[in-house]
Protein backbone atom coordinates (compact mmCIF):
# COMPACT_ATOMS: atom_id res chain seq x y z
CA UNK A 1 0.00 0.00 0.00
CA UNK A 2 2.55 2.28 1.09
CA UNK A 3 4.37 1.74 -2.71
CA UNK A 4 1.15 2.22 -4.67
CA UNK A 5 0.87 5.09 -2.15
CA UNK A 6 4.34 6.85 -2.98
CA UNK A 7 3.44 6.10 -6.80
CA UNK A 8 0.70 8.12 -6.30
CA UNK A 9 2.91 11.03 -4.94
CA UNK A 10 5.48 11.04 -7.35
CA UNK A 11 3.07 10.83 -10.90
CA UNK A 12 1.23 13.87 -9.06
CA UNK A 13 4.34 15.69 -8.13
CA UNK A 14 5.64 15.32 -11.90
CA UNK A 15 2.31 16.00 -13.36
CA UNK A 16 1.82 18.91 -11.49
CA UNK A 17 5.24 20.40 -12.37
CA UNK A 18 4.80 20.06 -16.34
CA UNK A 19 0.86 21.44 -16.20
CA UNK A 20 2.51 24.87 -14.30
CA UNK A 21 4.92 24.78 -17.20
CA UNK A 22 2.30 24.40 -19.84
CA UNK A 23 -0.68 27.14 -18.76
CA UNK A 24 2.12 29.17 -17.43
CA UNK A 25 0.88 31.99 -19.57
CA UNK A 26 -2.38 31.17 -19.42
CA UNK A 27 -4.88 33.95 -18.20
CA UNK A 28 -8.38 33.06 -19.36
CA UNK A 29 -9.54 31.09 -15.97
CA UNK A 30 -7.71 27.71 -17.50
CA UNK A 31 -4.48 28.51 -15.77
CA UNK A 32 -2.48 25.99 -13.57
CA UNK A 33 -4.54 26.65 -10.89
CA UNK A 34 -7.84 25.53 -12.42
CA UNK A 35 -6.54 22.02 -13.09
CA UNK A 36 -5.04 22.05 -9.38
CA UNK A 37 -8.61 22.76 -7.72
CA UNK A 38 -9.91 20.11 -10.19
CA UNK A 39 -7.97 17.94 -8.81
CA UNK A 40 -9.20 18.74 -5.32
CA UNK A 41 -12.78 18.15 -6.41
CA UNK A 42 -11.97 14.99 -8.08
CA UNK A 43 -9.91 13.50 -5.27
CA UNK A 44 -12.72 14.67 -3.13
CA UNK A 45 -15.39 12.83 -5.04
CA UNK A 46 -13.56 9.67 -5.60
CA UNK A 47 -13.34 8.96 -2.29
CA UNK A 48 -17.33 8.54 -2.46
CA UNK A 49 -16.81 6.04 -5.53
CA UNK A 50 -15.35 3.03 -6.30
CA UNK A 51 -13.13 3.88 -8.91
CA UNK A 52 -9.33 3.81 -9.64
CA UNK A 53 -8.24 6.86 -8.04
CA UNK A 54 -4.57 7.15 -9.82
CA UNK A 55 -6.51 7.48 -13.32
CA UNK A 56 -9.00 10.29 -11.70
CA UNK A 57 -6.06 11.84 -10.04
CA UNK A 58 -4.29 11.96 -13.77
CA UNK A 59 -7.09 12.98 -16.03
CA UNK A 60 -8.09 15.83 -13.55
CA UNK A 61 -4.68 17.42 -13.96
CA UNK A 62 -4.49 16.78 -17.98
CA UNK A 63 -7.94 17.36 -18.44
CA UNK A 64 -7.46 20.74 -20.58
CA UNK A 65 -3.79 20.22 -21.54
CA UNK A 66 -5.46 20.17 -25.43
CA UNK A 67 -8.20 22.09 -24.79
CA UNK A 68 -9.15 23.79 -28.28
CA UNK A 69 -9.85 27.11 -26.80
CA UNK A 70 -6.15 27.14 -25.46
CA UNK A 71 -4.26 25.08 -27.60
CA UNK A 72 -3.66 24.03 -31.64
CA UNK A 73 -3.01 20.36 -30.99
CA UNK A 74 -3.77 16.82 -32.63
CA UNK A 75 -4.29 13.87 -30.82
CA UNK A 76 -4.07 15.25 -27.53
CA UNK A 77 -0.39 15.11 -28.13
CA UNK A 78 0.54 17.47 -24.99
CA UNK A 79 -1.68 15.10 -22.67
CA UNK A 80 0.35 12.04 -24.71
CA UNK A 81 3.46 13.52 -24.21
CA UNK A 82 3.11 14.42 -20.77
CA UNK A 83 2.63 11.26 -19.57
CA UNK A 84 5.06 9.46 -21.79
CA UNK A 85 7.75 11.97 -20.23
CA UNK A 86 6.06 10.75 -16.85
CA UNK A 87 7.02 6.99 -17.56
CA UNK A 88 3.50 6.28 -17.68
CA UNK A 89 1.95 2.87 -18.75
CA UNK A 90 0.37 2.96 -23.04
CA UNK A 91 -3.10 1.26 -20.89
CA UNK A 92 -2.64 4.41 -18.64
CA UNK A 93 -2.19 6.78 -21.77
CA UNK A 94 -5.25 5.74 -23.46
CA UNK A 95 -7.38 5.02 -20.57
CA UNK A 96 -7.24 8.80 -19.53
CA UNK A 97 -7.06 9.95 -22.70
CA UNK A 98 -10.44 8.07 -23.36
CA UNK A 99 -11.52 10.04 -20.04
CA UNK A 100 -10.50 13.35 -21.40
CA UNK A 101 -12.48 13.07 -24.67
CA UNK A 102 -15.62 13.36 -22.80
CA UNK A 103 -15.04 15.58 -20.54
CA UNK A 104 -15.95 19.12 -22.56
CA UNK A 105 -19.07 20.84 -22.43
CA UNK A 106 -20.34 20.92 -26.09
CA UNK A 107 -24.14 22.60 -26.18
CA UNK A 108 -26.59 19.85 -26.79
CA UNK A 109 -23.54 17.80 -28.28
CA UNK A 110 -22.12 17.28 -24.55
CA UNK A 111 -22.03 13.53 -23.52
CA UNK A 112 -22.15 11.93 -20.03
CA UNK A 113 -18.58 10.75 -19.06
CA UNK A 114 -18.70 6.80 -19.97
CA UNK A 115 -16.33 5.65 -16.63
CA UNK A 116 -17.26 6.08 -13.31
CA UNK A 117 -13.71 8.30 -12.97
CA UNK A 118 -14.50 10.32 -16.19
CA UNK A 119 -17.80 10.92 -14.60
CA UNK A 120 -15.85 11.64 -11.16
CA UNK A 121 -13.58 14.22 -13.32
CA UNK A 122 -16.05 15.86 -15.46
CA UNK A 123 -18.00 16.55 -12.06
CA UNK A 124 -14.86 17.84 -10.80
CA UNK A 125 -14.50 20.29 -13.86
CA UNK A 126 -17.54 21.17 -14.10
CA UNK A 127 -17.86 22.71 -10.26
CA UNK A 128 -15.05 24.73 -10.93
CA UNK A 129 -17.48 26.41 -13.43
CA UNK A 130 -19.54 27.50 -10.56
CA UNK A 131 -19.75 29.59 -7.30
CA UNK A 132 -17.81 32.36 -6.67
CA UNK A 133 -14.76 30.72 -8.37
CA UNK A 134 -17.09 30.20 -11.40
CA UNK A 135 -17.92 33.56 -11.38
CA UNK A 136 -14.60 34.93 -11.05
CA UNK A 137 -13.30 32.69 -14.23
CA UNK A 138 -16.80 33.57 -16.31
CA UNK A 139 -15.11 36.84 -16.68
CA UNK A 140 -11.86 36.46 -17.07
CA UNK A 141 -12.30 34.29 -19.91
CA UNK A 142 -14.67 37.13 -20.90
CA UNK A 143 -12.25 39.79 -20.54
CA UNK A 144 -9.30 37.96 -22.27
CA UNK A 145 -11.62 37.15 -25.56
CA UNK A 146 -12.54 40.72 -25.57
CA UNK A 147 -16.21 39.93 -24.48
CA UNK A 148 -18.90 42.26 -23.02
CA UNK A 149 -19.97 42.15 -19.58
CA UNK A 150 -23.31 42.53 -20.31
CA UNK A 151 -25.40 44.20 -22.90
CA UNK A 152 -29.39 44.65 -22.20
CA UNK A 153 -30.89 43.70 -25.42
CA UNK A 154 -28.57 40.73 -26.61
CA UNK A 155 -30.23 37.63 -25.37
CA UNK A 156 -28.87 34.27 -24.08
CA UNK A 157 -28.10 31.92 -27.13
CA UNK A 158 -29.74 28.76 -25.20
CA UNK A 159 -29.11 24.89 -27.09
CA UNK A 160 -26.07 25.84 -29.36
CA UNK A 161 -24.66 22.75 -30.83
CA UNK A 162 -21.19 22.40 -30.29
CA UNK A 163 -19.94 24.53 -33.43
CA UNK A 164 -22.32 27.23 -32.77
CA UNK A 165 -21.44 26.99 -28.76
CA UNK A 166 -17.24 27.23 -29.65
CA UNK A 167 -18.01 29.98 -32.06
CA UNK A 168 -20.33 32.05 -29.58
CA UNK A 169 -19.03 35.88 -28.91
CA UNK A 170 -21.93 36.86 -26.95
CA UNK A 171 -21.73 38.38 -23.29
CA UNK A 172 -20.27 37.23 -20.09
CA UNK A 173 -23.51 37.59 -18.17
CA UNK A 174 -25.42 35.65 -21.18
CA UNK A 175 -22.61 32.64 -20.85
CA UNK A 176 -24.25 32.11 -17.13
CA UNK A 177 -27.75 30.83 -18.85
CA UNK A 178 -25.84 29.51 -21.88
CA UNK A 179 -23.53 26.67 -19.64
CA UNK A 180 -22.90 27.72 -16.18
CA UNK A 181 -26.57 27.67 -14.76
CA UNK A 182 -26.92 24.12 -16.54
CA UNK A 183 -24.40 22.78 -15.02
CA UNK A 184 -26.25 21.65 -11.69
CA UNK A 185 -28.15 19.44 -13.48
CA UNK A 186 -25.78 17.58 -15.28
CA UNK A 187 -24.00 16.25 -12.15
CA UNK A 188 -23.21 12.44 -12.11
CA UNK A 189 -22.13 11.92 -9.10
CA UNK A 190 -23.98 12.21 -5.39
CA UNK A 191 -21.04 13.93 -4.02
CA UNK A 192 -21.54 16.49 -6.74
CA UNK A 193 -24.80 17.27 -6.87
CA UNK A 194 -24.43 18.15 -3.39
CA UNK A 195 -21.86 20.73 -3.49
CA UNK A 196 -23.54 22.14 -7.08
CA UNK A 197 -26.47 23.05 -4.98
CA UNK A 198 -24.43 25.61 -2.82
CA UNK A 199 -22.67 26.82 -5.74
CA UNK A 200 -25.69 27.88 -8.20
CA UNK A 201 -27.26 29.17 -5.71
CA UNK A 202 -24.37 31.85 -5.06
CA UNK A 203 -24.40 32.18 -9.02
CA UNK A 204 -28.53 32.70 -9.15
CA UNK A 205 -27.99 34.91 -5.94
CA UNK A 206 -25.03 36.78 -7.70
CA UNK A 207 -27.29 37.81 -10.87
CA UNK A 208 -29.76 39.05 -8.94
CA UNK A 209 -27.53 41.77 -7.88
CA UNK A 210 -25.87 42.27 -11.02
CA UNK A 211 -29.11 43.46 -12.41
CA UNK A 212 -30.52 45.15 -9.48
CA UNK A 213 -27.21 47.63 -9.37
CA UNK A 214 -27.67 47.49 -13.17
CA UNK A 215 -30.98 48.83 -13.20
CA UNK A 216 -30.68 51.92 -10.04
CA UNK A 217 -31.19 54.80 -10.68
Amino acid sequence: MDYLKNVYEQTKYMLQQKIKELFANDYSGHDYWHSLRVLNNAERIAKTEKCDEYIVMIAALLHDTDDIKIFETTDYENARRIMLDCHLTEDTIDGVIDIIKEISFKGTETIAATSIEGKIVQDADRLDAMGAIGIARAFAYGGNHNRAIYIPDCQPNINMNETEYRNNEGTTINHFYEKLLLMKDMMNTDCAKSIAQKRDRYMREFLKEFYDEWNEH
